[in-house]
């Protein structure tokens, strides 16, 4: 059975691709284990949660894994930062990196407002 094509998981699996190389990196040219294994964990649980909720058993189900997914990019975004402002990245990576991260907070946010108004959440 094929499945719609969802942008929202597509953006998550490019992001969660982006995480795995940006901690390859990490780990072997800056030396840097603790932030960037927090990040990885973060950064690839995004997609992770999304293609979880595809098999949602209820519509509660399927808004707790999009929630989770928005909490995990909020915490991807923060270790990113952090990654940051320790001067494991640079500027121009961190922009490229965390404007994605941002794009999807975003997309997240919509997606659970719509869902919770739709169920009669608040």
């Amino acid at each position: 059975m094929e499945r719609r094509r969802n942008i929202l998981l597509e953006k998550a699996d490019e992001f969660g691709e982006r995480i795995v190389k940006m901690h390859k990196y990490l780990v072997s040219e800056k030396k840097e284990f603790i932030i960037s294994k927090q990040v990885l964990r973060s950064g690839t649980s995004i997609g992770a949660n999304l293609t979880e909720s595809r098999n949602a058993q209820s519509t509660l189900d399927y808004l707790s894994k999009q929630n989770i997914a928005l909490k995990e990019a909020d915490e991807t975004s923060y270790w990113l930062k952090k990654l940051y402002e320790g001067d494991y990245l640079n500027e121009k990576e961190f922009n490229s990196i965390h404007n994605d991260c941002e794009e999807l907070i975003r997309m997240l946010v919509s997606s659970v407002k719509t869902l919770k108004a739709k169920i009669g959440r608040p």
